[in-house]
């Protein structure tokens, strides 16, 4: 492949429409270390046919549908509005109430004490909305992207103050904050899990998802860059970049 050929390459995964919550359209060409603990097994174990859910900031479903939630006594909220449509076509027939949020500080749209779990998986939360919503006895369970992030990679291709993810955002932090919203801290981990990238191709699709981490970023604004990050491809097989995770189970 010549350089032009390649560029022409990352330009059209830069246009590659992305749908859902679902990276499935790379899997083949990203790596990722294994968590120390299992999100999918946590939720599964504190659900109940009798119980009441939430799933907050669901994307497209597809993790919520993985689950086979009760139907009737499932609700997702989801913000971004295309993923909402989306969710509007596929959630209802599940038997699962889709309701659209705007704003992290904005009221959630339900009753008080209305859940017996609420699940969150990379979804900004406020924690006394949280524990409002919560039945007393309930749970609250949350995989978060910590803001350590893909932040080295991000100050190579873009410098200082791409990202707009606080640095501060942290298993310490947030494990304090729900404590201060009522919260009992049941369970907690952090870890810093390596990504590796076996085609620049797959992280040009993934930046321009991610605007937060790589903001400003395009093809044409850091192809001297991607260049450097293709010749390590070339000479180690990958180039790496380091994640960040941290989970939470709270009771209320």
């Amino acid at each position: 492949m010549t350089p032009e050929e390649r560029k022409q390459y990352w330009l059209s995964e830069e246009e590659h429409v992305f749908q859902g919550w679902d990276f499935s359209y790379i899997a083949d060409r990203v790596w990722e270390q294994e968590l120390p603990w299992n999100y999918k097994e946590a939720v599964q174990a504190g659900m109940a046919d009798q119980k009441v859910m939430l799933d907050m900031g669901t994307g497209g479903g597809e993790f919520l549908l993985s689950l086979s939630p009760p139907a009737g006594r499932t609700y997702a909220t989801e913000a971004y509005p295309p993923n909402v449509a989306l969710c509007q076509q596929k959630l209802p027939p599940y038997g699962i109430d889709i309701r659209q949020v705007y704003d992290d500080d904005d009221p959630l749209p339900f009753e008080d004490e209305m859940f017996d779990l609420i699940i969150n998986r990379h979804e900004m939360y406020n924690p006394e909305e949280v524990y409002r919503v919560l039945k007393p006895g309930g749970l609250f369970i949350t995989q978060q992207v910590g803001g350590q992030n893909n932040r080295e990679l991000s100050r190579f291709l873009l410098g200082e103050g791409a990202m707009a993810v606080d640095p501060q955002f942290n298993l310490e932090n947030s494990a304090r904050d729900l404590a201060a919203a009522g919260f009992d801290i049941r369970e907690r981990a952090e870890f810093f899990p390596e990504q590796r990238f076996y085609d620049v191709g797959a992280f040009v699709y993934l930046a321009k998802i991610v605007e937060w981490e790589f903001a400003g970023f395009s093809v044409e604004k850091c192809y001297n860059e991607l260049s450097l990050l293709q010749e390590k491809i070339e000479e180690d097989g990958y180039f790496m970049s380091r994640e960040h995770r941290f989970f939470i189970a709270a009771g209320k």
